[in-house]
């Protein structure tokens, strides 16, 4: 399907790898100048070797997205190397503090409210202009089943999604006129290094293997995944991808799971 994006170009957050860098990927093989950044140049650099040579082009910009003075410049570079940016896809995230709510202090909520909050807030604001100035825009939160369905082990993480929820639906009332268009997408169990993370410690609890923890994981914590094993991050970017083409052109304040049935209301 050509998604009518071979003009376009995007930034995408979070990109080192997992969801980011398979978005990335995609909008490339698209024909799209995509701009990648995430923590750090070194990874940023090694991301961007993986990625084809013969698509799109390409830039690597490293940017801590807490830091209101590094959003800011990384938004001065986008626009030298590569103009203004069409697309903003915001993939950049943590688990964040973990445990009951009687066992996570006010750090572990701020620290997890500014990376998977703020971060997204500061990155809107620094490239909105460009985004409402062409009259065609789009922008896609990578948000969470944990939204709308909150884990009772991570509500900090639960708290800052369900709010980039909300940011995302009110910026699609506000520049809906304008043709940017806001959605966002809700993975859930996603193979990433983050969820890699998750399950070796919980491996690690257990006295087991990775791939045990895995289906212990999904038998006991997320019944509801009908399909039965972790979804695969080019199944997420697939569907980020077409929220900021052409073919989503009526699409607008939305919130796509891409879940395996993980949330169990409709």
């Amino acid at each position: 399907m050509d998604l009518g994006i071979s003009t376009r170009t995007a930034l995408v957050s979070g990109a080192d790898s997992g969801i980011g860098w398979h978005t990335a990927e995609r909008l490339l093989r698209e024909g799209a100048t995509v701009v990648i950044t995430d923590l750090d140049q070194g990874r940023l650099d090694e991301a961007a070797a993986r990625l084809p040579a013969d698509a799109g082009q390409l830039y690597a910009f490293a940017a801590d997205l807490t830091d209101s003075g590094a959003v800011a410049s990384l938004a001065s570079m986008v626009r030298e190397a590569a103009g203004p940016i069409d697309i903003l896809v915001q993939s950049a995230g943590i688990t964040g503090a973990q445990g009951l709510f009687h066992e996570i202090d006010e750090q572990g909520w701020a620290n997890t409210i500014e990376v998977d909050l703020l971060a997204p807030v500061r990155l809107v604001r620094a490239f909105l202009d460009d985004l409402r100035a062409g009259g065609w825009g789009r922008i896609v939160f990578v948000a969470s089943e944990d939204a709308v369905q909150p884990y009772d082990d991570e509500l900090p993480y639960c708290a800052a999604k369900a709010g980039v929820l909300a940011l995302a639906k009110g910026l699609s009332r506000s520049y809906a006129h304008e043709g940017l268009l806001v959605n966002a997408v809700s993975p859930a169990f996603i193979a990433t290094p983050m969820t890699d993370a998750m399950m070796d410690k919980r491996a690690k609890q257990r006295g087991t293997d990775r791939d045990e923890a895995i289906q212990s994981f999904l038998s006991e914590k997320r019944p509801f995944m009908e399909i039965g094993r972790r979804g695969e991050p080019e199944e997420v970017a697939d569907v980020i991808a077409f929220l900021c083409s052409d073919r989503a052109s009526f699409v607008n304040g939305s919130n796509y799971r891409v879940d395996s049935g993980s949330v169990a209301t409709i």
